[in-house]
């Protein structure tokens, strides 16, 4: 089978991984714990959080669930409730209209698919009405302990920067970042990027000169202050 374009080669990622394996051992020193930063204590409020989080900061979103999730229960509870009255809950996170609109496509089809439960598998997960890779790793991952590859915004970002991968989709680099490290640490290795990516190697003005792994990224614009 033909290698897809711009694919990293099996010789290629085997010369790599002693990088990442450094890699993870400097940014684990920096974010000893790095779980998502959103409140949750059970796959349904984290998965709603999930959506609320797209084009919204993480402490917006926080400060929304901490009366949305006393409000809402169930999936039936947000299947049930009013639309106006579930998107005023919610305006402040933004696009608040989509939002509350795929926060009842999702808890409708738990109720109707699932007993109003969150599945606990990727299949199932992403068969929901728009629940794609990204959110379904980040809810198997956090909420159930199960591994997965997260990648955001900030993962595509800081591991093409680095070197790790030359791909653009999420799905192909998802699958790049899983060889490099054993399946019970890909969560660790995705979230160190996501962090990593918020707080250092920002989109437009990465913090190169404090930066923990500088000279272990082959990013070539890399900032002098």
């Amino acid at each position: 089978m033909a290698k897809a374009k711009g694919a990293l080669s099996q010789d290629e990622m085997k010369i790599l991984r002693p990088k990442v394996v450094a890699i993870v051992e400097r940014l684990s020193k920096v974010f000893p714990e790095p779980g998502t930063a959103l409140y949750f204590s059970n796959p349904l409020e984290l998965l709603v959080a999930t959506v609320l989080s797209a084009q919204c900061t993480d402490e917006r979103v926080n400060q929304v669930t901490r009366s949305l999730f006393e409000a809402y229960r169930t999936a039936q509870d947000y299947a049930d409730e009013d639309r106006s009255v579930l998107e005023e809950r919610i305006r402040s996170t933004g696009y608040y209209r989509q939002k509350a609109r795929a926060i009842q496509e999702i808890c409708r089809a738990l109720v109707e698919r699932f007993d109003g439960e969150v599945p606990g598998d990727l299949e199932s997960l992403t068969s929901l009405p728009g629940v794609g890779r990204k959110t379904a790793n980040l809810v198997l991952s956090e909420a159930f302990g199960i591994p997965g590859i997260i990648v955001d915004t900030h993962v595509k970002r800081v591991a093409g920067r680095i070197g790790l991968t030359r791909q653009k989709d999420p799905v192909k680099i998802e699958m790049e970042l899983m060889g490099y490290v054993p399946r019970e640490q890909w969560s660790r290795l995705s979230n160190l990027l996501i962090w990593h990516g918020r707080r250092t190697c920002t989109a437009r003005s990465p913090r190169c000169p404090r930066c923990p792994i500088q000279d272990l990224c082959d990013y070539p614009e890399k900032t002098r202050d």
